[in-house]
């Protein structure tokens, strides 16, 4: 689930958003909560008690119960980290999801000091389409973290990186019938017409729909949109699939 960009406190008025929290909470060991939708006090206790343990790790934790952007991530990132998911496929995440809100500058250019790294990670210029260059990017920054070799082939092309991967392969069609395939941090490549394609990585799965992290796109899921983003797409919009790289 995003995080709605404003604190959410005792007493917040939003269900859902506060049945999120109770169920990472309770996954996490901080509960047991009924998950109710009520921000009460139970609720603010066991996310000071989550902050609490989570300070003397990173520091960045403030222990006032208030659920702001950093403890959602960490909530969120701390939950991914007990799934199957590699290393690897944690760490891009995390990477990836600081990036959302870069834009291109000026819009609509495909440039921009960000997305210039991005393109020069594959060894383009600015100006060029940058969706694969994004995924890349992430990768490399996550790999060089991890003290390995990025597995992704470097390029800036979403059907060249289909084509030549050495990564496990998910068809459309296989994650269609069985969306349990997919994971959180899978690369998925959707083909174009001409040769062309679009791609993000999978953050989370919610029944036929994924919630990615993308770049060059925007709120109408456009291939040429002028940053990156966080998005739901419904599986069946991935017309070639899923690659994991562990």
């Amino acid at each position: 689930m995003n995080y709605p960009n404003r604190i959410i406190n005792i007493g917040e008025p939003d269900a859902l958003f506060v049945k999120y929290i109770q169920n990472q909470l309770n996954k996490l060991g901080f509960g047991p909560l009924i998950e109710d939708g009520i921000f009460g006090t139970r609720t603010l206790q066991s996310v000071k008690e989550f902050q609490r343990q989570h300070v003397n790790e990173s520091g960045v934790l403030s222990v006032e119960g208030k659920v702001d952007r950093i403890t959602w991530e960490t909530l969120s990132f701390n939950v991914l980290s007990m799934e199957t998911i590699s290393p690897l496929a944690l760490a891009t995440l995390k990477i990836a999801l600081h990036e959302v809100g870069v834009k291109e500058v000026p819009p609509d250019s495909n440039r921009g000091p960000r997305v210039g790294e991005y393109l020069k990670s594959v060894r383009l210029s600015a100006g060029n389409p940058w969706c694969a260059a994004f995924i890349y990017w992430c990768f490399e920054q996550a790999s060089a973290h991890l003290n390995r070799v990025n597995p992704l082939p470097r390029t800036g092309s979403c059907m060249s990186h289909w084509n030549n991967t050495k990564g496990e392969k998910i068809s459309a069609l296989q994650a269609l019938k069985n969306p349990h395939l997919i994971n959180p941090g899978d690369v998925f490549i959707i083909s174009l017409k001409g040769g062309k394609g679009h791609t993000g990585i999978v953050y989370d799965i919610a029944g036929d729909e994924i919630i990615t992290i993308e770049g060059n796109s925007n709120a109408f899921h456009s291939a040429e949109g002028g940053g990156v983003v966080q998005l739901h797409r419904k599986i069946s919009s991935i017309t070639a699939g899923f690659i994991r790289y562990c």
